[in-house]
């Protein structure tokens, strides 16, 4: 009897040996033909294909690297944008106080009043395209990233798609952002004159996110997403640098941040429900290969709109202040900050009520709907 059962596992094994030979075999056999084809070859077309193969090596090399290597990423790179004091931005400077005793005096003193305070709302939203094109590569426009895995969208695969998530979240919010500078901030209660500058980095950042240097429809050779995107970087750069003359309007009043904040909390909203929408529907954990880059786009969203909301709070102090939203607006930055610390190795997307697998979807998702509420907290009180 023992001898039977000895013989059972050891033909078993012996199957599952010669099972996984002829997997090997068969995987290999194309790559020994190649050898051997390679080996029988010229020199001059060896060099040529020891070339190629080589160039193909060091792009997706340098793909790899880029995709897993997030320069300037940091949580806390908002600060910067609430260490200047003073009114509004777009009002006038105070001068300098002191005794005007001659003619030059008077000149200097009525050059101060003509300069004006830039908008830090403009200098974050052109410091996240810096961040996504500059100081970062653009993934979504790399050829290989286009490409894909064996034709296969990386987006529908569990590697190196989530830096790209995370760039297209952050450029949402910076889209959303150029079209309220344009249709209000950068207007005198929308009866002027739209703002040159910021119409055309508006139309730069709605330029497609995935155009590499040529394409096929139409056909020919085309102008990289990132140049738009630079280019719009630099048009807002202008506007401010204008702003600070007093040759441009920030309108800083209370319905434009009505409006603002409106904005953003129905942007917000439209994130949680894509994300409710697969946390309900998709619980598949660890195995999930989309929730990665659900995660990162939202993940990114949020990170955009921290530092955008921290720099409204200085372009808009004395609305803030006269209509005692302090409070409200600390809550707002705390909740947005708290978000920025989920940030898992991988992205599982298990059932709520699981105990094996998590649910960072779920997690995040719930950080978005608390953001949403202080934004709409936020906009009750304007809207008195």
């Amino acid at each position: 009897m023992l001898d039977a059962i000895v013989r059972f596992f050891t033909r078993t094994f012996q199957a599952i040996g010669r099972g996984l030979g002829l997997a090997v075999a068969f995987v290999l056999k194309p790559f020994v033909w190649l050898g051997r084809w390679f080996t029988s070859r010229g020199v001059i077309l060896k060099i040529l294909l020891g070339v190629f193969l080589l160039g193909i090596v060091v792009l997706y090399g340098y793909f790899f690297w880029t995709t897993q290597r997030w320069n300037g990423f940091d949580p806390d790179y908002a600060r910067v944008y609430e260490t200047r004091t003073g009114t509004e931005a777009g009002t006038p400077k105070t001068p300098t106080a002191g005794i005007i005793t001659s003619d030059e005096d008077a000149k200097e003193t009525e050059t101060a009043v003509k300069t004006c305070r830039r908008s830090l709302l403009v200098d974050a939203t052109a410091d996240l395209v810096d961040f996504n094109v500059n100081q970062n590569a653009w993934i979504s426009s790399m050829l290989l990233y286009k490409i894909g895995l064996f034709g296969l969208d990386w987006d529908k695969t569990p590697f190196f798609d989530n830096k790209a998530s995370f760039q297209r979240g952050v450029n949402q919010a910076v889209r959303r952002t150029t079209i309220e500078l344009v249709d209000t901030l950068g207007r005198v209660r929308g009866t002027s004159q739209i703002d040159p500058d910021l119409q055309s980095a508006r139309g730069s950042l709605q330029f497609d996110e995935s155009t590499w240097y040529f394409g096929w429809s139409p056909f020919g050779p085309k102008t990289p997403t990132p140049s738009f995107y630079r280019s719009a970087a630099k048009d807002l750069k202008k506007f401010n640098t204008r702003l600070e003359k007093c040759e441009a309007v920030f309108d800083a009043r209370a319905d434009n941040l009505l409006q603002f904040v409106d904005r953003i909390a129905n942007d917000i909203g439209a994130t949680s429900a894509i994300l409710r929408e697969r946390s309900e529907n998709y619980n598949s954990g660890w195995f999930d290969t989309r929730a990665d880059d659900r995660f990162w786009f939202a993940y990114g969203q949020l990170y955009g709109y921290y530092g955008i909301l921290k720099a409204a709070r200085t372009d808009f102090a004395d609305v803030i202040e006269e209509r005692r939203l302090t409070a409200l607006w600390d809550e707002l930055e705390q909740q947005l900050r708290a978000s920025l610390n989920i940030r898992p190795t991988i992205i599982s997307n298990g059932a709520e009520s699981g105990w094996l697998m998590p649910s960072h979807l779920a997690t995040l998702g719930f950080y978005v709907l608390r953001v949403r509420s202080n934004l709409v907290e936020i906009r009750l009180v304007l809207d008195r």
